[in-house]
């Protein structure tokens, strides 16, 4: 059931803020995920400010996390062998306000007025409420919250309490310790929320308080990892507290006073958080490296409006006659921004910082789904997160190892380097994910320039990942080259021989390393390594003529499309052997090889696998919409691509998968920018220039944004009738439009476009296709 868009009147169409105007019981948990606040290094979840007001309120930093030993029924060599989950750090978003004795809350109290929003322009959150108090006064709190930017540990609360007459004020301000909280285990009956630890996590290092002021700091208890906290506190009028008291899991700070009717209270708490490398490699006290970073509610402000103005002057994406769609294209891009700003060199959790679903882990999701983005608006973040996986080299060389194979295999799941993926059929197998690095990688450098880095680290990641597509496959008997015992994208298909994603992509990452001229690579091995790109098995289907996603696809048992939505996601309603062994998409997976090596494949072969495989996905991804919209797009089907399109951009607004809880769909959100920049723009990359074949739907009016590319600000407006290029700072830029190659610089060159055809679509033959088993075979 859709969220924002069911009600328009609680939630107004506002092109620049997520607004609520009244609240209702229900779904606070999906809110708290949709008001949330982050940096990419620090995140905090939009929970109300009162206890009994909140569903899953937390607070996370981007890879701080506990360890455990996975304990498997039956064991095996090489299964995975440490779990990790991100940690809930000690939160400081808890107030409880009491006025003449009555504790105000949205569940017991009387409300006449409600407002909350945060604000894309600004990063700034603002919960504005008017309470009818049983002794007859009208008091109005007013809640603002910012993170940090220059200052990422950084977090500013004001909370404003005024009254139409005098009364008398009980405020406490508190740090609770969500993460040993008694909670439900939610993993226990849906695997893509987190789990809980069994016994105590964070273990006191620092308890320190007075005046208003704690400083506190905790050590987890198995991974060792710290984390400090160092807080103060400020009000109008100079009030002192009351008393402030300390203790591992809630420490308070309370103040007791009289507010008058011209007299507001107000009350600012400046946070800071410190943890990671400075607080581990240094060995300082975690509080006291906090204390340090401590800046005043209007300096993190002033950051985070500083920060918004910047990002949105060259990262806003403009649709022009669609409003709707204008506020949820923002909503979007304000949460890549969240996730990825400040992360520095780390990974992109697949909830962001907004919450602790998938474990806080990172997956294949931030290099195919998110450094487009990144690539393309803030190259150095992009860098960034390459150089975070970089230095999982020395573990996945060890992995490589463990699993027979040569170079590096990178983690299907991780956050320390390990693989935490406790299911080898949807996990290990998924080898793919070293093409996903590779294709980042040199993605990064084509679109960057950046020689230094495809010299170092860009090299050995393409290298050591050539070495390990190059011992997992083998030459046959038919002279080609197969790679047998993988999984791909789709994860309703598992553990197959030859998937055609996988081999597309090794083909490319083979290639890729070939071309380099490296003094590590031997002319045997880049012989090698070309012998097997050029001779790689890529299933094909003579009777449907059209590409299979593995050997075996085609003999597969068609799923009963009768089944009730009731039983989606699959997953969650099905023995995986139960999927398996029919012919039922998770998500897109010969459809996304397609979109990614471009190059490969023809329009016809594109339009026919789209044909196949597109009524065959489920969606149960968030990570499918956005690119079959893209490749609907592409092959010419206007109507398909924008409900897909759609469909990806209300993901977590209007909560489609149930699980927005668990916080932000990240790739799905940065799947979305690509739908507009690669999909309705029609921007294809890692070519000799780049190139545009727009798809502008009828329903727009136009469509603008801004690339950076090879050093240069690019400019791109597209309206129905043309495509207008600028390159607002930077030298000349090459850009080949529909075959047509245009020098473009500051002046703007508008290139004329002729309407796309419609094609009229495949109509594949029905029933078993056991009947007459296809024979796959590599194309020709």
């Amino acid at each position: 059931m859709a969220l924002i868009t069911a009600d328009r009147d609680r939630f107004p169409n506002t092109p620049w803020q997520l607004v609520e105007t009244r609240h209702e019981p229900g779904n606070t948990g999906t809110l708290e995920t949709l008001f949330a606040l982050g940096n990419g290094h620090l995140g905090i979840r939009g929970a109300h400010w009162a206890a009994a007001d909140a569903d899953l309120p937390g607070s996370f930093i981007n890879g701080l996390h506990e360890i455990w030993d996975i304990k498997h029924a039956e064991n095996a060599f090489g299964f995975a062998r440490t779990g990790q989950r991100i940690i809930y750090i000690p939160d400081a978003n808890n107030f409880t306000v009491i006025i003449d004795g009555e504790t105000l809350s949205l569940a017991e109290s009387a409300v006449q007025e409600y407002r909350r929003s945060v604000d894309f322009a600004t990063g700034i959150y603002e919960c504005r409420i008017t309470w009818l108090c049983r002794s007859g006064a009208a008091v109005t709190t007013t809640e603002r919250r910012a993170v940090g930017f220059a200052s990422r540990g950084s977090l500013g609360i004001s909370l404003e309490v005024s009254a139409d007459r005098d009364v008398s004020a009980d405020v406490t301000s508190s740090v609770i310790n969500r993460q040993d909280q008694p909670v439900e285990d939610h993993s226990q009956h849906d695997p893509r929320r987190a789990g809980r630890h069994a016994g105590r996590v964070l273990l006191p290092l620092r308890l320190d308080c007075g005046d208003g002021s704690l400083r506190l700091s905790w050590e987890a208890a198995e991974s060792k990892q710290r984390v400090g906290i160092a807080v103060d506190h400020w009000t109008s009028a100079g009030h002192q507290p009351f008393d402030t008291l300390v203790d591992q899991d809630d420490s308070s700070v309370r103040y007791v006073l009289a507010v008058g009717a011209d007299e507001p209270f107000r009350l600012e708490k400046i946070v800071s958080y410190a943890a990671g490398r400075g607080v581990q490699d240094s060995g300082r006290d975690a509080a006291e490296v906090a204390e340090e970073g401590l800046r005043s509610v209007e300096d993190i402000f002033a950051e985070s409006r500083d920060h918004y103005r910047d990002y949105w002057a060259t990262s806003d994406i403009v649709v022009g006659g669609q409003s709707e769609l204008q506020q949820a294209i923002r909503w979007n891009l304000f949460q890549l921004a969240q996730a990825t700003a400040r992360a520095d060199v780390a990974g992109i959790p697949a909830k962001g910082v907004s919450g602790s679903g998938y474990e806080g882990h990172y997956f294949w999701d931030q290099e195919v789904y998110l450094l487009p983005y990144l690539t393309y608006t803030n190259p150095e973040g992009a860098r960034q997160v390459l150089e975070f996986r970089h230095e999982m080299l020395p573990t996945a060389r060890i992995r490589a190892k463990e699993l027979s194979v040569d170079g590096a295999l990178f983690p299907w799941r991780t956050i320390n380097g390990l693989e935490a993926s406790a299911y080898y059929a949807a996990g290990t197998a998924q080898f793919h994910i070293a093409a996903a690095i590779a294709f980042a990688t040199n993605r990064y450098v084509w679109a960057s320039g950046d020689g230094a880095f495809r010299d170092g680290m860009g090299a050995e990641l393409l290298i050591e990942t050539a070495r390990m597509w190059i011992s997992l496959g083998f030459f046959g008997k038919d002279g080609l080259f197969h790679i047998h015992g993988v999984t791909g994208p789709d994860e309703y298909t598992a553990v197959v021989n030859d998937n055609l994603y996988t081999n597309v992509m090794a083909r490319f990452n083979l290639r890729a390393a070939a071309a380099l001229g490296h003094a590590e690579i031997s002319d045997e091995e880049r012989q090698l390594w070309s012998a097997a790109a050029d001779r790689m098995q890529l299933p094909f289907d003579d009777r449907m003529q059209v590409h299979s996603q593995d050997n075996d696809f085609m003999t597969l048992e068609p799923w009963d499309w009768n089944t009730p939505r009731s039983k989606y996601p699959l997953l969650l309603h099905f023995h995986p052997l139960v999927i398996y062994r029919h012919q039922v998409l998770k998500q897109a997976d010969t459809v996304l090889a397609m979109f990614l090596q471009w190059q490969d494949f023809t329009a016809e072969e594109k339009r026919r696998a789209f044909d196949f495989y597109d009524p065959i996905t489920t969606g149960d991804s968030t990570l499918s919409a956005c690119v079959q919209g893209i490749m609907a797009a592409e092959v010419g089907y206007p109507k398909a691509a924008l409900e897909h399109f759609t469909n990806a951009v209300f993901i977590d607004l209007d909560d489609t998968h149930g699980n927005t809880i668990d916080g932000v769909h990240i790739a799905s959100t940065g799947g979305v920018w690509s739908s507009l920049v690669c999909g309705f723009a029609g921007l294809r990359d890692q070519g000799p220039v780049p190139f545009f074949d727009p798809r502008l739907p009828a329903e727009w009016d136009s469509l603008a944004f801004h690339l950076k590319v090879q050093g240069r600000l690019l400019q791109v407006e597209l309206d129905a009738g043309s495509l207008t290029l600028t390159v607002s700072e930077g030298e000349p830029l090459d850009v080949d439009v529909r075959g047509e190659l245009f020098s473009v610089s500051g002046e703007p060159v508008r290139v004329a476009l002729a309407p796309v055809q419609v094609p009229e679509p495949t109509v594949f033959p029905s029933g078993p296709p056991t009947a007459s088993i296809p024979v796959v075979r590599a194309r020709a």
